[in-house]
């Protein structure tokens, strides 16, 4: 799994024009599932971003973690970050999870997420989405879950 985190003063994902989800300071999660993925590393993914200290203290030093700040997080499926665009002008998907698998694992990174005492609000799976965001910072984190071995 991958995932892009985002440190925002605000983040809001519309459907179809109409607002699904909106938070105010916390994280933007894109999330992206590789086939071969397991809950195992939803669950890892998901507890490493809720652990990390990336909000700034009072000396303005990265050290508070998203419970400290009482931040919110909105999680966003994004298939496209398992595009490869090494070849060609035209990016190949496949090493994108099939559909069926990336929801299971996209969901069950939001389920984990929730168990740890977050705030979540979630895009919709699938679904053409318009992300708005400020991104804080601005601070941005690639996260992949461990190397299978």
């Amino acid at each position: 799994m991958r995932v892009v985190l985002q440190r925002v003063s605000r983040a809001v994902v519309r459907v179809e024009g109409k607002t699904i989800a909106e938070i105010g300071k916390g994280f933007l999660i894109l999330v992206g599932v590789k086939a071969g993925d397991t809950e195992k590393d939803a669950e890892s993914l998901a507890e490493k971003c809720f652990g990390l200290r990336v909000f700034e203290d009072g000396e303005g030093k990265m050290n508070l973690a998203l419970s400290d700040v009482r931040g919110s997080v909105l999680v966003v499926s994004q298939f496209t970050l398992y595009g490869d665009c090494r070849k060609g002008r035209r990016p190949s998907f496949t090493d994108a999870a099939p559909p069926e698998l990336g929801e299971k694992l996209y969901l069950h990174f939001v389920s984990r997420l929730r168990e740890l005492g977050t705030s979540v609000q979630t895009g919709q799976f699938g679904a053409k989405m318009k992300v708005d965001l400020a991104n804080d910072g601005p601070v941005t984190f690639v996260l992949d879950s461990e190397p299978k071995t």
